[in-house]
């Protein structure tokens, strides 16, 4: 009987939640192996709307894997969203509670994977950590600044009401309609306000001293295709990947291409 319960204890996957920095965060944790990864989604994003791919597909024997809900997004909330945390500069706000999230659980070192502003808040985390804490990055679609053709690119898919069913769907049964144009609305807001002229962290990206892999989707209509050359170009030792038939949500579009990808990398 014992014997017969260990897989089982492999497809585990719990739904959790706890207080970080004084904020109730909701996360999902599958797998029981050694090397550990956190996924972090974009905009507005959820473990139910960004990640689902990659915590149903990776090795669960390998990796012990955990997806968030930044604080305000999704099931961390309440309370909403608060944009003016460290004068607006909201995503190193969630760099600090990622951050936290992994060492109240015990899991640093960790690999940190981030889409979009996701990939943003990875970058953040491995800056305000540690080698000892952040010992890899994986970004896509993601911006240490952001530039005038970002401002133009957020303003053209502003207007929920040109998204298509399928865009809109998955955070709509997240949020509710109403929630989410009033959110998306406030998210457009602050990230086209961002501090310091948009500056992110692009002065601060020699710092990075941890193997780094930049995905890049030749198709992605939401960022600015200088950014993932600008991030290949200012981290030391990366590698750049670009997918001529791959758009924002690569990810998504092609997990069974990116786990792959994303294994192999994590496995070096």
């Amino acid at each position: 009987l014992l014997q017969a319960a260990a897989p089982i204890a492999i497809q585990l996957r719990r739904h959790l939640t706890c207080t970080v920095l004084g904020r109730p965060i909701y996360y999902e944790q599958v797998g029981t192996g050694p090397r550990r990864v956190l996924l972090l989604p974009g905009a507005l994003g959820s473990c139910a709307t960004d990640f689902q791919p990659q915590l149903k597909g990776l090795n669960r024997e390998k990796y012990t894997v955990v997806c968030w809900d930044p604080p305000g997004y999704g099931h961390s909330r309440p309370p909403e969203r608060d944009w003016s945390e460290k004068g607006g500069e909201f995503l190193h706000s969630d760099a600090e509670h990622a951050l936290s999230l992994m060492k109240q659980l015990g899991l640093a070192p960790f690999a940190a994977v981030g889409w979009s502003d996701g990939g943003n808040t990875a970058m953040l985390t491995a800056l305000l950590g540690s080698p000892s804490t952040v010992d890899r990055l994986v970004l896509f679609g993601c911006n240490s600044y952001v530039s005038p053709e970002d401002v133009k690119r957020t303003e053209a898919i502003r207007d929920l009401s040109k998204w298509s069913d399928r865009m809109r769907g998955p955070f709509e049964a997240v949020y509710g309609p109403d929630r989410f144009r009033s959110l998306w609305e406030e998210w457009c807001k602050a990230y086209l306000g961002y501090p310091n002229g948009g500056d992110i962290c692009s002065q601060r990206l020699a710092e990075i001293r941890v193997p780094t892999l930049v995905v890049h989707g030749a198709g992605d209509p939401v960022v600015d295709p200088i950014h993932h050359k600008f991030l290949h170009s200012n981290i030391a030792g990366s590698r750049l990947v670009v997918w001529q038939d791959a758009k924002h949500n690569l990810h998504l579009r092609h997990p069974d291409r990116f786990n792959k990808l994303l294994e192999e990398f994590l496995d070096e």
